[in-house]
């Protein structure tokens, strides 16, 4: 009997420390980590299409967010539909609406894609990326990453 009361105790400690809400059904919830700053925002987007992604703004029916940006960040997409999404972030930290660069090519600011799928020389594929949605209640962590 103790076992099973202490992992819910756990579980409920784990939530109140993020200050995460958890989810349920029909939502995707994400945790965002590693934000170099408290500026800006965190522009989000989740897309079934691969063909958009991560650019969601050519799919309609993409989920799209933003949230201020802060040591860690927490957003949730609702009625989210079964089916296979992949998820693209943006710390935009000057808030200007778009991925800065330098040089034309290096990104200034930070990102990250479900699966922490990986970036070579460009942003990852949407195989890289996707994962399978039932329509339960999901949990995401995605770690920010920045290159200069």
């Amino acid at each position: 009997m103790k076992k099973p009361a202490a992992l819910i105790l756990a579980a409920a400690s784990a939530t109140l420390l993020t200050g995460a809400t958890p989810p349920t059904n029909g939502q995707v919830s994400i945790t965002i980590t590693n934000l170099r700053s408290s500026e800006g925002v965190v522009r989000a987007c989740m897309t079934t299409q691969p063909d958009v992604f991560p650019r969601c703004r050519k799919d309609a029916a993409s989920h799209r967010t933003v949230v201020p940006a802060g040591k860690e960040v927490h957003l949730t997409f609702d009625n989210v539909k079964p089916g296979r999404y992949a998820v693209a972030l943006l710390h935009d930290e000057n808030d200007n609406g778009k991925a800065d660069r330098a040089l034309g090519m290096m990104p200034k600011e930070g990102f990250g894609f479900s699966r922490d799928a990986p970036v070579r020389m460009g942003p990852p594929k949407f195989d890289e990326a996707a994962f399978d949605y039932a329509g339960d209640a999901k949990v995401l962590t995605i770690r920010m990453r920045y290159m200069l």
